[in-house]
């Protein structure tokens, strides 16, 4: 059996790499082709732990098969352990027989990264030049080489709540990617100019001002996946030109964002123009001009997940000359 730890899957996978998978996986999904039950979660009370599985199939040209599995074992940080563990299980759709593991911790990040990468892609204008991250954590650096994966960007800028740890993070994205990144003390400086917005965090409440958004900009939700919480301001959907959701299941049972104003009758589902793989399948249309804002909002999906893993032990297998 294959066991793929991150640093395996970098060397053979790249973030274009992913990119073009969920782009497939969402295209799969809109066509009704995916089957994608709803996540199984169990309580471990005695050991204050939550075992949370979520399998996944796709049928068609991007045949894949498979489940994560992730814990949620606060206290495992004091046995020097992750509280968050991850493992993504593949299987081969034609016999069911597992194929082998990859770190899921990894895919999680590369798969989420990729997803609004493939998002800003298809929606930024194609002339955007200053990014906006919002939010240094977990997900941070996948969003920040997805946004200069798919644009020319000349500077990123960061803001987090810490700002000291957005300078850090800044200062790290220098470095490792060949784009400026600037920190920033406020969320107006931010996204004030900025040609694509990303917020990345699990605030529950608005993570910037709409009335610092300019025309044309492109703006990704990322972080904010429960009922509570809210990263994209109100104002700003019922000022967007164009919305587009990963899977409109999930963002409508997840998203605060568009939850709570949708109950409020603050907007109606009118608003909502549908999931990035009709776009990509050629179903709706996304932006028509360079003067509309776009907005996408994700909460994701195992389709991601298993269609992501089934290329990576593809490029794998080609890599070691193993039979496919």
């Amino acid at each position: 059996m294959i066991n793929l730890s991150k640093e395996d899957v970098k060397q053979i996978f790249t973030m274009q790499d992913a990119i073009e998978a969920d782009k497939a996986a969402l295209a799969q999904y809109s066509k009704g082709l995916a089957n994608v039950p709803l996540r199984t979660n169990i309580d471990v009370p005695e050991s204050n732990g939550q075992a949370l599985f979520m399998p996944g199939y796709v049928q068609g040209d991007e045949s894949a098969l498979g489940i994560k599995i992730v814990s949620v074992y606060p206290d495992n940080i004091n046995k020097g352990l992750p509280s968050v563990p991850a493992t993504m299980i593949v299987m081969n759709p034609e016999t069911g027989i597992v194929d082998g593991i990859i770190d899921g911790t990894y895919l999680t990040q590369l798969r989420t990264g990729a997803v609004q990468g493939a998002a800003t892609d298809l929606l930024a204008r194609q002339d955007a030049k200053i990014g906006a991250l919002i939010g240094t954590g977990g997900q941070a650096e996948s969003q920040f080489e997805a946004m200069i994966t798919v644009r020319d960007l000349e500077e990123v800028r960061i803001f987090d709540i810490d700002f000291s740890r957005a300078q850090a993070f800044a200062n790290e994205m220098t470095d490792k990617y060949s784009v400026k990144a600037r920190a920033v003390e406020t969320s107006e400086a931010c996204v004030t100019d900025a040609d694509i917005i990303t917020t990345v965090t699990t605030s529950k409440r608005a993570t910037f001002d709409a009335q610092f958004v300019k025309q044309g900009a492109h703006i990704n939700g990322v972080g904010a996946y429960t009922k509570e919480m809210c990263e994209i301001p109100r104002e700003m959907i019922k000022r967007a030109d164009v919305v587009i959701f990963d899977t409109m299941d999930g963002v409508l049972g997840e998203a605060g964002d568009f939850i709570q104003p949708l109950e409020d009758g603050y907007i109606t589902e009118d608003a909502i123009n549908g999931e990035l793989g009709q776009l990509i399948n050629g179903d709706i249309k996304g932006r028509t001009n360079d003067e509309e804002i776009t907005i996408f909002k994700t909460v994701g999906s195992a389709v991601l997940d298993v269609v992501t893993a089934a290329k990576i032990f593809k490029a794998y297998k080609m890599e070691h000359g193993i039979e496919l």
